[in-house]
């Protein structure tokens, strides 16, 4: 089995959801269809439909949760350190056409949120990014186009 690389804080918020599904949700959702199965005949029950769909998917979310807790390799940031980009990095860039700064973290695909400013280490910025040291300059094909970036810092929080 392939192992995830996660931050410890993915690694919380993966746990955090799966006892939300587990606890709440599925309780809840039981709940419904018993309910619904109270209204009589099941095959032109909505409710009924509708809760057994609803079951299925925070079933499937649980299971999907669980696989990915069981192979997370949980990387701790705190103990990382040096000017060279890699996983739990955060590195800021600076965009060598507008000259504006970006900041960002580089975190494991189950955590990646762009708003947030964590991007998947299977991204193509991320790639282009690991192993590079500040000053560098890096040239970066995505989907949007090429873009060059020089790398103004790099820390470990």
């Amino acid at each position: 089995m392939e192992k995830i690389p996660m931050t410890a804080a993915g690694y919380a918020m993966l746990q955090t959801e799966l006892k939300e599904r587990t606890s709440v949700e599925r309780p809840r959702i039981v709940e419904a269809i018993s309910e619904a199965r109270a209204h009589g005949d099941l095959s032109e029950n909505a409710e009924y439909h509708a809760a057994k769909e609803a079951q299925s998917h925070n079933e499937g979310r649980i299971a999907e949760l669980e696989d990915k807790l069981g192979r997370a390799e949980i990387i701790d940031v705190s103990k990382l350190s040096g000017t060279t980009v890699k996983f739990g990095a955060t590195v800021t860039l600076i965009d060598e056409d507008t000259e504006e700064a970006k900041k960002y973290m580089i975190v494991g695909d189950v955590e990646a949120d762009v708003k947030q400013g964590r991007i998947s280490i299977s991204s193509p910025i991320a790639r282009a990014l690991i192993g590079k040291t500040v000053g560098d300059s890096v040239e970066v094909s995505a989907p949007g186009g090429s873009r060059s970036y020089e790398i103004e810092a790099v820390s470990f929080l």
